[in-house]
């Protein structure tokens, strides 16, 4: 059975269970922002497919019944800025989740996306109990790849062709944090500047790989 999912706050930044209600605002900001969001989108491989944002926040809120995702509204000052899903939770031997997320172009550059995915963290690990969170990135988004070097999240590996993102399938880099790493949490450790120089960057030698599109057949 799946737990309520909370509301949780640092400054001005709040992230809180994602609602129905939400959809007319959401739905607004992904118009908005489709410029600034097109490129890391999500994509079907087998063809387009129509958006529906209540019909996505009701998928959202089941997979979270089903007790596989937790989904977030970000928001900045309490406005809508964007969103966050901890997603994939597996728990028994495995006890891992991933975090995707976008805030729109407007509050860019004031660290509501490491702040949120900070307080998602923490919540997995120390309230969920699971054991290791993994994000995974696109070599190009370079926005992205700050907020897990401030973070320290760990650098595991480049995945070819892993998603498919605007179109085709994309190569991306791979983080993870396990709790173990984490005593004090991921925000606090950000906040006090006690994050390992150097855990989240990426190795030159798997960057110039990613600068070559994978040869098929």
């Amino acid at each position: 059975m799946s737990m309520s999912i909370p509301t949780l706050r640092d400054g001005a930044v709040t992230i809180r269970p994602i609602r129905l209600r939400d959809a007319r605002a959401l739905e607004q900001e992904l118009i908005s922002n489709r410029a600034w969001l097109r490129t890391w989108e999500a994509t079907n491989p087998h063809g387009p497919i129509g958006f529906d944002s209540r019909a996505s926040i009701r998928s959202l809120l089941a997979n979270w019944r089903s007790g596989f995702g937790v989904p977030f509204a970000i928001e900045y000052e309490g406005e809508f800025a964007g969103q966050l899903n901890v997603s994939g939770i597996s728990y028994g031997s495995l006890s891992s989740a991933s975090i995707g997320y976008w805030v729109a172009e407007r509050f860019a550059g004031r660290n509501i996306t490491p702040t949120a995915v900070a307080l998602a963290t923490d919540h997995s690990l120390f309230s969920l109990g699971l054991h290791r969170m993994e994000i995974c990135i696109r070599p190009e988004n370079a926005p992205s790849l700050r907020v897990v070097e401030k973070l320290g999240f760990r650098y595991e590996g480049l995945r070819r062709r892993f998603i498919h993102i605007n179109g085709d399938w994309r190569d991306h880099f791979c983080f993870a944090l396990t709790v173990e790493e984490l005593p004090m949490g991921v925000l606090r450790r950000w906040r006090d500047g006690r994050v390992p120089a150097g855990v989240g960057s990426v190795p030159e030698a798997d960057r110039a790989i990613a600068a070559h599109p994978l040869r098929l057949g």
